[in-house]
């Protein structure tokens, strides 16, 4: 691991609890999300009605420039937690209100911030690579429980640069990043993300944090926090 240069990094389970997002973030934003829509801007209900019509799952009806079919689509998408690039934009949107007024900070495991800091000190890039909108990224960061930690973040990375289950998806990352693969360090609690990201020549590690079940068979070496990871790099 001494030529690593670069630590890639999921939110949900490994810098984030879960219960973060799905008991704060999620409940946050569909409670919202019909006022939302209805004062958004075309473009993005344009883009969410692209997905519905494309969307094979058999969504509920929405027709013409209907913003009660929007909500209805949005919330079917909540529902199924599907991971959409036009959903995960008006959330973050949302979001941004909250975090903005306080109503929000962002949850960070305790040592996600000591670990960024040493890896900063050592020369290796941090970045993020999840489902949630780039600019829903950027807010749990700067506004963590820990501070602003963007500082300490090189890049941030969602669902348009590709799938995360899918080897190509961290073949464009590591471009981004300017290293290859080999120097990128991917820790997920996902071990299909894992899975991928190997496939694309990346080191991997499995994140288990409390709560969080473990694998009979992870096929993938595991850590509990990153206290050790990289350290002395």
């Amino acid at each position: 691991m001494t030529d690593t240069r670069a630590v890639l990094l999921d939110i949900e389970g490994t810098t984030t609890p879960i219960d973060f997002v799905y008991t704060t973030l999620f409940p946050f934003a569909r409670g919202r999300i019909a006022d939302f829509l209805a004062g958004c801007d075309a473009g993005l209900l344009e883009a969410l009605q692209r997905e519905h019509s494309a969307d094979a799952n058999s969504p509920p009806a929405w027709g013409g420039d209907d913003r009660e079919g929007a909500t209805a689509y949005a919330t079917w998408l909540m529902d199924r937690d599907v991971k959409s690039t036009a959903l995960k934009t008006a959330q973050g949107l949302i979001w941004e209100e909250g975090y903005a007024s306080g109503e929000l900070r962002g949850a960070v495991y305790r040592d996600v911030a000591p670990a960024l800091r040493r890896w900063e000190s050592d020369g290796v890039m941090a970045a993020i690579f999840s489902s949630g909108s780039v600019l829903a990224q950027k807010l749990l960061f700067r506004h963590s429980t820990e501070g602003d930690l963007t500082p300490l973040l090189s890049g941030y990375f969602d669902t348009t640069t590709g799938p995360k289950r899918e080897a190509d998806s961290y073949r464009c990352i590591a471009g981004h990043l300017r290293v290859g693969p080999g120097a990128v360090l991917f820790l997920s609690d996902v071990a299909a993300e894992l899975d991928a990201a190997r496939e694309a020549g990346m080191a991997t590690r499995l994140v288990v944090r409390p709560g969080t079940a473990e694998l009979a068979e992870p096929g993938h070496d595991v850590i509990r926090d990153f206290d050790g990871v990289l350290a002395g790099a």
